[in-house]
């Protein structure tokens, strides 16, 4: 397997998700790559975007490059732990919605993931079903954070005058 893989392929030959809204990319991020293949190809057909990375190195380099909403990132890796990796995530890319997947979870790491900016902490094995669900819960919840944004950067620029009434403002001075 290739260090990172897109499912573009798959998805073509699954078909596309048909909604009305944006659709959702996720990077799963795990060193077993066995369950990057797997889990992979289950999401691709259920017509998610879907990209791995083996390291929290190259997931750090892939999404300077792509858009992400979701990560779905293990814990314990070579190299640059699940913990790290997340903390890079939040200060680089504070909107990307991570949940925490691991094998051989405490209750430090647990609150350590959640403290560090994670949405959620899911024990292996979990079932695609509730993945799926996780994902989507994280991605509706980046979707109102998004919607609050431009919320507010629309009443701000509202409540800034312009700079013809700041020019009628000033002429009847």
């Amino acid at each position: 397997m290739k260090p990172s893989l897109i499912h573009k392929g798959l998805r073509k030959f699954f078909g596309e998700r048909d909604s009305g809204m944006e659709k959702m990319k996720i990077m799963l991020v795990d060193d077993e790559e066995r369950f990057l293949l797997t889990t992979g190809k289950l999401l691709a057909r259920k017509g998610f975007d879907i990209l791995t990375a083996s390291r929290g190195e190259q997931c750090l380099e892939m999404l300077a490059d792509n858009l992400v909403h979701v990560v779905i990132l293990d814990v314990k890796m070579p190299g640059m732990s699940g913990l790290e990796t997340l903390q890079e995530i939040k200060r680089d890319h504070p909107l990307i919605e991570v949940i925490m997947l691991t094998g051989h979870a405490t209750v430090e790491s647990a609150v350590e993931g959640l403290r560090s900016g994670a949405i959620d902490y899911l024990m292996k094995p979990v079932s695609v079903d509730d993945l799926m669900a996780k994902a989507e819960a994280a991605f509706a919840r980046r979707q109102i954070i998004e919607d609050k944004i431009r919320s507010a950067r629309t009443r701000k620029s509202m409540d800034q005058p312009t700079d013809d009434a700041l020019n009628e403002a000033v002429k009847k001075e």
